[in-house]
């Protein structure tokens, strides 16, 4: 019965889900008590972590007889639309992935989810930043334990900076004298794919968190002391305007897929991205030596030392309407622990969200060091994804009418300002 859960990955598309309405999470297997086997059918939306995802399940159904974890993954693109339609009826998972912050109330305020707190140990070890981001936003109790941490970086590739004779830069002054010395080497020195919206807000906190204020902008601007049209965060979208020579070229046309293509393949030196980068990065490019680093602060900077953005990413919840309530918390007790935080670091290449976990890959040490260093929130992710629209959604639309020359760095982030506005409340 456990080679039961051993797929589905790829391109399901929702049809492909509702098909598996046989498979209901009470199909097969007897409810709780019955003292028959149980199979948990957990859903996610990383199908390129399918076979890792097996085999941290198997250490879990070893330690838990009668109990099988059938692990199934959804495209990205499809799996919010696909979860809507499993958790309103009876065919959906019984631990479902969801999302972080803003894209978890809807689940939450349609009574989807079971509030864990006094069901799960070990959430109050999990730092409130993160914690945060599986906690409802009106009544504050928690509906998941968060599973990783994402970092965001600049990553170089250490062949292209050791043959230009460059090193890791400390300064903006370096940072500029790196890239234009990639320039004059016909080296393309940041590889961005700007056609895909979703990264741009990215990189505009790698370049620019530490320009505006980092945490000490994110209070300002939940209290209303002030807003986003605030001189410093202007200041710190004009450096996307500022460091376009260096980019990618022709960066609107370029999607993010391509621009990692440039980056394993040797086309580009560096990359601004997510620490989920790192083991797509290693399976891409098992021979490139590649690391990390802190992207300098820039001139006139609120902060006076870079910062490496961060938030929760992704988490694991328990349906309502499972019919296997009892075993459904025994799993997320298990992901709860130090000893799956581990298995997510070894096996899926992901800080885990889990306190205690140490990391042996090279790479992700050190993301991690800098970002237990000096790090601030992803400011739009972590604060302003509560309601339409997204403030994500509005800046990388806006990033990208700024690479078209329709706005200046001034016009987004009053675009911005505008779109929050529509739900954001300042104090509240």
């Amino acid at each position: 019965m456990k080679h039961a859960r051993k797929m589905m990955a790829g391109g399901l598309i929702l049809g492909a889900a509702l098909a598996l309405s046989a498979c209901a999470p009470s199909a097969g297997s007897n409810s709780s008590g019955s003292g028959e086997d149980v199979t948990l059918k957990v859903w996610s939306w990383r199908t390129e972590d399918v076979e890792a995802y097996n085999r941290i399940f198997d250490v879990f159904e070893k330690e838990n007889p009668g109990i099988t974890v059938q692990f199934e993954a959804f495209q990205n693109t499809e799996y919010n639309q696909i979860l809507t339609t499993g958790l309103a009826g009876s065919d959906g998972p019984d631990v479902p992935m969801v999302r972080a912050y803003g894209q978890l109330q809807p689940n939450i305020e349609a009574g989807q989810l079971v509030a864990i707190d006094d069901k799960v140990e070990g959430l109050d070890a999990i730092p409130e930043s993160l914690i945060a981001g599986a906690k409802g936003r009106e009544d504050g109790k928690t509906y998941a334990v968060p599973l990783a941490t994402q970092t965001l970086q600049m990553f170089y590739n250490k062949q292209i900076f050791n043959e230009q004779g460059l090193k890791v830069p400390t300064t903006w002054d370096e940072f500029i004298e790196v890239n234009d010395k990639l320039l004059a080497a016909d080296v393309t020195p940041i590889a961005l794919g700007a056609k895909d919206d979703w990264i741009l807000p990215i990189y505009a906190d790698i370049v620019g968190s530490a320009r505006y204020g980092g945490s000490d902008f994110e209070a300002k601007v939940l209290s209303g002391e002030t807003d986003f049209n605030d001189p410093d965060y202007v200041a710190s979208l004009q450096l996307i305007t500022d460091l376009e020579k260096y980019l990618t070229p022709d960066v609107i046309g370029v999607s993010y897929t391509d621009s990692q293509i440039q980056f394993t393949s040797g086309q580009a030196a560096q990359f601004p991205g997510g620490s989920f980068e790192i083991g797509t990065f290693q399976s891409q490019a098992p021979d490139m030596e590649f690391g990390s680093y802190q992207v300098p602060t820039p001139p006139n900077s609120v902060l006076d030392a870079p910062v490496t953005p961060g938030y929760a990413d992704g988490n694991f919840a328990v349906n309502a309407q499972s019919k296997h309530q009892e075993e459904s918390i025994k799993l997320m007790n298990w992901l709860a622990t130090p000893e799956f935080g581990q298995l997510v670091a070894d096996e899926l290449n992901q800080f885990s969200a889990i306190p205690g976990v140490k990391y042996s890959d090279p790479v992700m040490k050190e993301a991690w060091a800098n970002y237990e260093k000096n790090s601030s929130p992803y400011l739009l992710l972590v604060d302003f994804r509560y309601g339409e629209p997204l403030g994500t959604a509005v800046l990388g639309k806006e990033i990208q009418k700024m690479f078209l020359k329709e706005t200046d760095a001034a016009g987004a982030a009053s675009a911005l300002q505008t779109g929050v506005s529509q739900w954001f409340t300042p104090g509240e």
